[in-house]
């Protein structure tokens, strides 16, 4: 039923599966001797978190934060809003953080100046979907798993109106379905 509403499929299971994998081993390579603290931004990066971290052979520990700009509609808002905070500092922790998009940057900006707060060791960004053409606040990736055009994506945990997250590819979205053009 929601295969209807896909225009096409921009990364399908296998690509998605090959990707993590590769994360995972650099994410390995580059912490080894450390145990890194992987914060989820939920809720559009549950599913790949779960792959991520399954992936990952080093020891680490995970955390969940849920931070909204988007509200129901397509576009950010520009607001950033906590809505779940972490549940243990953070002070000294080598931090990664994991999320589904990194579209304008607004939000991941404001959650770095708010992390850096809280003095962390470190603190990299591993992005699943990066689409650099919206950027409007600069925001430094060192992990990206595919980089994207402007295109609304849907699936692998990443949603429109709270629907598609079940989806086990990434596909984009028929425009006509959030009023887009065309």
């Amino acid at each position: 039923m929601l295969e209807h509403d896909i225009d096409h499929v921009l990364f399908s299971e296998e690509a998605l599966r090959q990707r993590v994998s590769e994360l995972a081993a650099q994410i390995d390579r580059d912490y080894a001797g450390k145990e890194p603290l992987l914060i989820s931004i939920l809720r559009g990066s549950f599913v790949f978190m779960a792959d991520l971290v399954r992936s990952i052979t080093l020891p680490c520990t995970v955390d969940f934060m849920a931070v909204s700009s988007y509200g129901s509609g397509t576009v950010s808002s520009g607001q950033v809003k906590i809505v779940k905070d972490l549940s243990e500092p953070i002070e000294g922790k080598d931090i990664l953080v994991v999320e589904d998009i990194l579209d304008s940057g607004n939000t991941l900006s404001y959650l770095f100046k708010l992390l850096d707060a809280r003095h962390p060791a470190s603190i990299r960004l591993c992005t699943l979907l990066d689409k650099p053409e919206r950027r409007t606040k600069p925001v430094a990736v060192q992990y990206t798993g595919f980089t994207i055009p402007d295109e609304f994506v849907v699936g692998y945990g990443l949603d429109y109106d709270e629907k598609y997250r079940n989806l086990p590819y990434i596909g984009v979205l028929k425009p006509s379905v959030y009023g887009g053009e065309k």
